[in-house]
């Protein structure tokens, strides 16, 4: 277990040329875009598109798979047909 220590703070303590630093830096910042990148695809990936029958919440016919959103009178909240 020191052993592997040991091995570790040498590797800290040498030094690193300004090429090798630029090229970890940069591939750094191409991990970083691509992993943003990733991300935003994979939350777009499945939107909701529409809301089925009998689910409340709806403010026009268009927020409802069935395109009729009906209710909201006398306290009642509207919801899909």
């Amino acid at each position: 277990m020191s052993n592997q220590f040991d091995e570790l703070t040498k590797s800290l303590a040498q030094s690193v040329t300004r090429r090798g630093a630029l090229k970890k830096f940069g591939v750094g910042l191409a991990g970083l875009a691509l992993a943003c990148f990733g991300l935003a695809g994979r939350a777009n990936a499945n939107p909701k598109t529409c809301l089925p029958s009998g689910t409340y919440g709806c403010k026009n016919h268009g927020d409802c798979c069935s395109k009729k959103c009906v209710g909201g009178y006398e306290g009642f909240p509207k919801y899909c047909a």
